[in-house]
């Protein structure tokens, strides 16, 4: 399918700001002290959300890009596409991404959550978890490109999967179930203060598709892993 064209940005919410969802439905407050979290189950209906998830594997080219830790390069443990606007460049796991051009459904999912949420966003990761073998490792979306208080909106499609919460200081800890059609949002201080993780699963799952939409701040210095 053709990628289309950007849509222009709308106005972005200063990133001190907290936000306040005015359109995603019935939603929980989750309380984990110094984050500001908003979980909408069923935020996109089951019709809808079985759509989205027939085709974006028709319309991204996947790929399962290498890691650095420690020194070393690691095969990822899932597949992914980073998608956005031309100046949208982001640098992960000390890889530079440059991103894919938008499809009609991740377009169509960018508006719905602009709309949603008030806020602006140019650029979205798309992780391919194909059974519970794939997982995410602990980490915190606080890289330079993404401000200081970045605003986050994650949405689920296909097989539910646990997504946790840890504190960099210690203690607190959350675990949250996202299923088919939900939404996260996850604002304010919440990467500051948190790292997140999807962890493997010897249950017998199938494949997840999960969306993190973002704003990546052009002209930031990206020698930041």
């Amino acid at each position: 399918m053709a990628a289309l064209l950007p849509l222009p940005k709308m106005p972005r919410m200063p990133a001190s700001s907290n936000i306040e969802p005015r359109d995603i439905g019935p939603q929980t407050r989750l309380e984990l002290a110094g984050a500001q979290l908003h979980h909408a189950r069923g935020w996109i209906d089951a019709v809808t959300a079985d759509r989205y998830l027939q085709c974006l594997p028709l319309e991204l080219a996947f790929s399962q890009h290498r890691v650095r830790l420690f020194g070393r390069e690691y095969l990822s443990p899932r597949l992914s596409a980073w998608v956005g606007d031309q100046d949208a460049v982001y640098r992960y796991s000390g890889v530079v991404h440059e991103p894919l051009p938008w499809t009609e459904t991740l377009l169509e999912i960018r508006r719905s959550l602009e709309l949603a949420t008030g806020t602006g966003f140019n650029s979205v990761l798309v992780n391919r978890y194909r059974d519970g073998a794939d997982s995410m490792g602990w980490h915190a979306d606080d890289e330079r490109e993404l401000g200081p208080q970045p605003t986050i909106a994650s949405v689920s499609l296909g097989a539910t999967r646990s997504f946790r919460f840890k504190s960099k200081s210690g203690g607190a800890s959350l675990a949250i179930e996202l299923t088919h059609g939900s939404l996260l949002l996850m604002a304010g201080a919440t990467q500051s203060h948190y790292r997140h993780a999807v962890p493997k699963t010897r249950k017998v799952v199938g494949e997840r598709i999960n969306l993190t939409f973002r704003d990546i701040r052009p002209g930031l210095d990206l020698g930041r892993v």
